[in-house]
């Protein structure tokens, strides 16, 4: 029995359309996809006439349904009115694109018949005409209007769709970039890998013992990163390798396509394809951060530096040519693209990258054939199909141009005399075919010989080859194939080697014409001829042809690169870089080189110039002497040599009509020509002087120094004054940026509106000076929590609360990781880069900063969790953790974040549950379970009852602290109390959120209700609800209750292993994990231990310090009562001095008049 297949209905988009129309399709025919208007209607007669034999042996012609959207056209049977519609039965007829249907046609003579023409197979040039019959004939119109406009609108949505660069299947790989080699051909053996790295490793060794010195003009740094001067570059530590996967892609007209093959150089080949030199072999510096996104696009590779958060490199599939794994160091790998050079030309470069082991590196090659080809199907199936003058097809299409709009006779004599230019056996097959179906008019009878020449021509076609197509095969081929086409081929090639002629004079005239134009704008300014024009135009005119590093019989030669790519030394010197004796191009490239030549003309300087070596053309000495003269005419009459600026006598006459009021030094007599070449800015030391038929124009007068010195000093003036308003635009832009990047982080809404009082309270924390060394009140801190927190200072409350743990806690309560400073951290590769790159796109998809692809927002969180996984090798990265580091990269900076997710890792031991054993993870889950038996019951065993554990639903909420289905205004405000109390706060969270909702979740009775009310509904509760449940967190505490729940899990586990009847091996097993387990718990406790034990000591000597403090306070108490009881003691004695005199006095008084 054969399987039933179904065909899913696509949903429309709520601003699409979809139209039904009941029609009867009348038949179809697979037609060539060349099929033209005038062939169509023939191609409709066909149908309809086979559909009238089919008719006589069952009804042919059935009633369906047409639906046209924007989003699909689909034909499908409709069911009687009295019949259901059934899948079995109903399937549909066709279904495709709107803008698939590239050819539609309304009968006139029958108005209710009409026929589009649909692409089917665009490889193979295969398309599809279907016939319909509309039981209105009013209606046809319409339905070919909808049909049009669901097209139009599809394209319009094709043209809007997103970048390349934010294509979700694209393929991402960390890669370290090593450097770059300029090479000397597009194909390269295997082994150019490893002679590449050992290119850098010397260069790099060379530079670090001589004297560093500047680079060349031209070798300019690569990706952003200079060259070294000081340290040789990291050799690789890879095991020799005896694989090579190499890939070459043929770089044609027609399309892409890449192949794998094994190159057929020699290994003593390799230096010679490499150019030596240091200014061409460029390895990056190791001090720099050289870890890059090799990302793979569908038709691009994108070079991505995760540090600028910029493009580095960016190639399209056409400019690759090689690709290959290195053979003594497979992680290395590179490939080959062309580069333009400053001429107009172009040169090869290989670009070496190194990745963390071999697998990646085969992968990366994979991923890259497979691009390859699928890019070349698409671009064989995206071009166009197109007719030429010899094409089968073309000569049927205007036939049936000619026959447009005859009667039948004349069309007859039409077709006879067609049949005579076809070979005798063709012109007997057709009789017979006809004469065999027996038509009965002569309409019949013309239908069935359009019908068999198109089926005569359709075979043709397939073996045809284009025009366009022949200039890529050589000569001699084009004349092999040429004389073994048979005899009814012979009439083409008149007609091909004609369209050829017309051509190329067509392309040399207009080259002529172009490069005249170009001549006369251009100005000279050095003593030497430029030729950077003319080689610029040779290589513009020969890229329509296939190029010269192109073609597999023309092999480059160095002297032939040299001319094709390096403009720069023929401009300095053009005597001795023209050939004496070319090399031998083919007859359509010399051609091109002559046409290039004589509307080449060169310019003179007045000095007097040497002509180029070699045999110019009659015509081009008569127009060097006549430049030569003209100048010298000029030089002569002016007195003093000046600088000219050249225009036709056409030009000049427009120029004088145009703005006769304007002096010759006006600037905008030149604003409308600027396309007749660059013109060199003007300046008051160089005067303008045009000629022509009419003679000199006037000069101007010359400048006192004076004058000249003012000029000079305000110009100079200006530019000083233009840079600092650029440096100050420049500074508010960049803060304008930061403003926006971080309006764009906080897009959020908030959970608990933070009062300006609490606002004011924060900002007086965070201002305080020295603020990392002093300990603030913890219930101020918590009552300021619970307050709120302002969304703008969150990542500085944040910071302020891990330096008050650390100053609570100066001993860390886990072991702490090595001290790396992120930026070296980043410069190294991490083997999580897979796991890593696949959940960029999975962590915050709706927010504005992280939804790019690979944009500022993804790049930065890419960095932090690379970083971690690299500095934790334990943990490395675990799925949940892009949402921590998420969230708080949105609240931080790139490296602040960094620091705090250390912070939540190892210092509150939120890394427990990232180990790769997940032991923690099943701890907490028995530990909620435990909760919410002993909070509330009967939603425990309302879930027991359905065997809902808690890993089917909470595993999320712990893995990424709700961030993955809870707003962020939300998680916010979990983190906050996660800063301030730990991670208990989750099991605080979780255990409110079940415990709020405990009666609608009671309320469903079945297991599938109950998680999709859980996962779904729960996260999406309303800001009260939100709030009342973070109020609720601050008041529970269940520190004890989680210890507890702890030592039970433990001793459960125990016992479950002594009680179960199980095999020795099993027991070992488990005995095994248990004894690990048990390691890392002593391990854990030996930490404890030893921070308990510090803490003690810590306690002791502070103690100690107390009671020195004290026994120093009791000794400064005694001697202050001694000075206390001395200075009592001295003021009695003073009172008692003082007391003296008084009683002393009036015994003088009395004993005074005795004395007398």
């Amino acid at each position: 029995m054969e399987p039933i297949t179904f065909t899913a209905r696509k949903h429309l988009l709520p601003n699409e359309v979809s139209v039904d129309f009941g029609l009867q399709l009348v038949g179809s025919l697979p037609v060539h996809s060349l099929t033209t208007m005038p062939m169509l209607p023939w191609v409709v007669a066909e149908v309809r006439r086979l559909s009238r034999q089919s008719c006589r042996k069952e009804p042919a012609i059935k009633q369906v349904r047409l639906c046209v959207s924007p989003s699909g056209l689909r034909c499908e049977p409709e069911p009687g009115r009295s019949q259901q519609w059934d899948p079995l039965i109903c399937s549909s007829i066709f279904e495709c694109k709107p803008q698939h249907v590239h050819k539609l046609i309304h009968n006139s003579h029958d108005p209710s018949y009409f026929a589009c023409l649909i692409k089917e197979d665009a490889v193979h040039r295969q398309s599809i005409c279907y016939v319909f019959k509309a039981d209105d004939q009013t209606k046809v119109p319409e339905i070919i209007s909808s049909i049009r406009q669901a097209g139009k609108i599809a394209r319009q949505e094709e043209l809007h769709c997103p970048s390349e660069f934010d294509d979700t299947f694209s393929k991402k790989f960390e890669v370290l970039f090593c450097g770059r080699v300029t090479v000397a051909h597009k194909k390269a053996p295997p082994a150019l890998i490893d002679e590449c790295i050992e290119k850098f490793n010397h260069v790099s060794g060379s530079r670090g013992s001589e004297s560093p010195r500047p680079a060349p003009p031209h070798a300019a740094p690569t990706g952003g990163c200079q060259e070294p001067g000081h340290r040789p570059m990291r050799k690789s530590f890879s095991q020799p390798g005896l694989r090579s996967l190499t890939f070459r892609k043929e770089l044609q007209d027609a399309g892409l396509r890449g192949s794998g093959f094994f190159s057929s150089f020699e290994e003593s080949d390799i230096e010679n394809h490499l150019i030596s030199g240091h200014n061409i072999v460029q390895p990056t510096d190791i001090e720099e951060n050289r870890t890059m996104l090799f990302t793979i696009g569908q038709s691009e590779v994108y070079l991505i530096s995760p540090d600028t958060k910029k493009i580095a490199l960016e190639k399209n599939f056409k400019e690759i040519s090689f690709c290959s794994q290195g053979i003594r160091h497979v992680d290395h790998f590179g490939f080959i693209c062309r580069e333009s050079s400053g001429g107009g030309g172009f040169h090869f470069v290989c670009y070496v990258f190194q990745c963390t082991n071999e697998a990646l590196v085969d992968e990366i090659m994979l991923t890259l054939k497979q691009a390859f080809t699928v890019a070349a199907v698409q671009q064989t199936a995206k071009a166009p199909a197109q007719l030429c003058e010899g094409c089968p097809l073309q000569g049927l299409h205007k036939l049936c141009e000619r026959i447009e709009g005859m009667n039948s006779s004349k069309t007859k004599l039409e077709l006879q005399k067609h049949l005579t230019t076809l070979t005798n056996q063709e012109q007997a097959t057709i009789f017979e075919e006809v004469q065999k179906l027996r038509p009965r008019n002569e309409q019949r009878e013309n239908e069935l010989i359009i019908s068999f020449l198109r089926c005569l021509y359709e075979e043709k076609q397939k073996e045809h080859i284009h025009i366009g197509e022949m200039k890529q095969i050589s000569q001699i081929a084009a004349e092999n194939i040429g004389s073994e086409l048979p005899p009814s081929a012979t009439r083409f090639r008149l007609d091909m080697l004609k369209n050829k002629a017309k051509r190329s004079l067509t392309e040399s005239l207009e080259s002529i014409l172009s490069r005249g134009n170009k001549a006369r704008g251009l100005q000279e300014h050095s003593s030497s001829v430029d030729l950077d024009s003319s080689v610029s135009s040779t290589l513009s005119n020969t890229s329509k042809e296939p190029s010269v590093c192109e073609k597999e019989a023309l092999p480059i030669s160095e002297s032939s690169f040299k001319l094709l790519g390096s403009s720069e030394d023929l401009s300095s010197d053009s005597e001795s870089h023209l050939p004496e004796e070319p090399a031998p191009l083919s007859p359509q490239q010399a051609f091109r080189r002559r046409a290039n030549t004589l509307s080449h003309f060169p310019v003179e300087c007045q000095e007097s110039p040497q002509l180029a070596r070699g045999s110019p053309g009659v015509s081009q000495r008569k127009l060097l002497r006549d430049f030569e003269s003209k100048a010298n005419h000029v030089g002569d009459s002016g007195g003093t040599p000046v600088k000219t600026r050249r225009h036709s006598w056409r030009q000049q006459i427009f120029l004088r009509v145009a703005t006769p009021q304007k002096a010759c030094d006006s600037p905008s007599r030149y604003e409308d020509y600027s396309e007749l070449g660059e013109l060199p800015p003007r300046s008051p030391l160089e005067p303008v002087c045009e000629d022509g038929p009419f003679g000199p124009a006037p000069e101007e007068k010359k400048r006192a120094s004076r004058e000249l010195r003012e000029l000079w000093q305000k110009a100079i003036l200006q530019q000083i004054l233009l840079l600092r308003m650029e440096k100050e635009n420049q500074k508010l832009q960049a803060s304008e940026n930061d403003l926006l990047n971080k309006r764009l982080k906080l897009d959020y809404e908030e959970i608990t509106p933070c009062l300006k009082e609490v606002t004011t309270v924060w900002e007086k924390m965070l201002s305080t000076p020295g603020r990392s060394k002093i300990k603030f009140d913890m219930e101020k801190m918590h009552s300021a929590v619970g307050q709120g927190v302002p969304r703008h200072h969150r990542g500085e409350i944040w910071k302020f609360l891990a330096e008050q743990f650390h100053l609570k806690h100066q001993f860390p309560s886990k072991q702490q990781p090595k001290d790396v400073p992120y930026k070296e951290l980043l410069k190294q590769l991490t083997s999580q880069q897979h796991a890593i790159l696949i959940d960029l796109g999975r962590t915050f998809p709706t927010h504005p900063y992280f939804s790019a692809q690979l944009g500022a927002g993804q790049l930065s969180l890419y960095n932090i969790l690379k970083a971690y996984s690299l500095l934790d090798q334990e943990v490395g990265y675990c799925q949940g953790l892009s949402f921590v580091a998420g969230i708080l990269l949105l609240h931080m900076s790139e490296e602040e974040a960094f620091k705090m997710l250390k912070f939540l890792m190892f210092d509150m031991g939120l890394r427990k549950q990232y180990r790769p054993d997940m032991i923690i993870l099943q701890i907490q889950m028995y530990q909620l379970s435990r909760l919410l038996h002993d909070y509330h019951r009967d939603l425990y065993n309302h879930l027991e009852e359905h065997e809902i554990g808690p890993s089917l639903y909470a595993a999320p909420w712990f893995l990424t602290v709700f961030a993955s289905q809870f707003p962020l205004g939300f998680v916010a405000r979990v983190f906050d109390m996660i800063f301030l109390q730990g991670t208990e706060v989750i099991f605080k969270v979780a255990l409110s959120l079940l415990g709020s909702h405990k009666p609608l979740i009671l309320q469903h009775e079945n297991l599938e209700t109950i998680v999709d009310f859980i996962k779904n509904t729960l996260p999406n509760l309303g800001l009260v609800q939100m709030e009342k449940t973070i109020n609720q967190v601050f008041e529970m505490d269940i520190v004890k209750q989680l210890q507890a729940y702890e030592v039970e899990y433990h001793v459960l586990q125990e016992e479950l292993i002594d009680s179960s009847p199980l095999s020795d091996n099993q027991r070992m097993d488990k005995l095994e994990k248990t004894n690990s387990s048990l390691r890392k718990q002593n391990l854990d406790l030996l930490e404890q231990l030893q921070v308990a034990h510090g803490r003690i000591q810590s306690l002791e000597a502070t103690i100690e310090k107390l009671l020195s403090s004290e026994s120093k306070l009791k000794q400064a108490m005694l001697t202050l009562e001694l000075e206390r009881s001395a200075l009592l003691q001295t003021v009695e004695e003073l009172r008692r001095r003082s007391a003296e005199p008084s009683r002393l006095g009036p015994e003088h008084a009395q004993l005074e008049p005795t004395g007398d």
